[in-house]
């Protein structure tokens, strides 16, 4: 008797022979550039940029995506845009709304959002603050997930440090190392975003001490490609991170392609595809 594959099973097999593999996860990190008046009159302003920003993320397909600068109204038109995913994370200037947001969308499919909080880089975490030398409030938000293929579980820090405070960045890298090694230290852990320096800074001696590790060394698929961009103002620089401890990653992407303007911010995402342990 003929056997005939079910079409589940057809996908199935189908996705194991030309897709990744479906226990390998994909994140981003991603300054989106927020919503600026600065930018009313520009080439490079949200209107114009949104609907690549939306382009690139259906074309990704991330588990999780992880976002700097982004405002509000940003992340509604987002949430109208990519209705499988939610996310998580509160303004900067009042624990709700008000000021940017680290916020992280997670695809609901594949991903089950296990908890979720977010503090601000100070010596006061719990509410709206500044930290030592910094110009602005500065946040983390972490999201704990199960993938819902494997089972496996992993926790997701998005943050960015500050721009002008030198101190501020250090104390917020050390900062966070103590959340993922407090928080995470069973589970595995990314720490990603807009860090403000290159790699070379000392300042992140504190989350190697906790033990994670460049993403960007992990793997001979890498890039080390410029991922602040400046709209093309200058010749930038690499100062847009992700360190993970206890993952496999296969990956470094700078998605620096074409999404259907010249840039869909002024930072290029970066990405990895990684597997978690048995």
């Amino acid at each position: 008797m003929k056997k005939h594959l079910t079409p589940i099973l057809f996908a199935l097999l189908l996705l194991g022979s030309c897709g990744q593999p479906a226990d390998d996860l994909k994140v981003i990190s991603f300054n989106i550039r927020y919503n600026s008046w600065y930018d009313r009159e520009s080439p490079n302003r949200w209107e114009l940029r949104r609907d690549a920003v939306v382009r690139m993320v259906r074309e990704e397909q991330p588990a999780a995506l992880g976002l700097q600068e982004a405002l509000i109204d940003q992340l509604q038109y987002l949430d109208s845009c990519l209705p499988q995913y939610r996310r998580v994370g509160v303004g900067r200037d009042d624990g709700e709304e008000a000021g940017e947001f680290m916020a992280i969308y997670y695809d609901t499919a594949r991903l089950e959002l296990t908890g979720s909080d977010t503090w601000w880089l100070s010596d006061s975490a719990e509410v709206p603050s500044y930290g030592w030398d910094a110009a602005c409030r500065r946040t983390v938000t972490k999201a704990a997930f199960r993938d819902r293929r494997s089972g496996r579980c992993f926790d997701y820090f998005n943050t960015h440090l500050d721009h002008v405070g030198q101190t501020a960045r250090a104390e917020s890298a050390r900062m966070v190392a103590a959340l993922v090694d407090g928080h995470c230290f069973d589970k595995p852990a990314i720490v990603g975003g807009d860090m403000n320096t290159t790699i070379d800074d000392t300042i992140f001696s504190s989350l190697y001490a906790v033990g994670l590790q460049d993403a960007r060394t992990l793997t001979d698929s890498t890039s080390h490609a410029i991922t602040y961009n400046a709209f093309g103002q200058n010749e930038g620089a690499v100062i847009d991170h992700f360190f993970v401890r206890d993952i496999k990653v296969l990956r470094f992407r700078t998605l620096d392609g074409d999404f259907g303007v010249p840039y869909i911010s002024d930072h290029y995402p970066i990405e990895i595809l990684f597997r978690l342990p048995e």
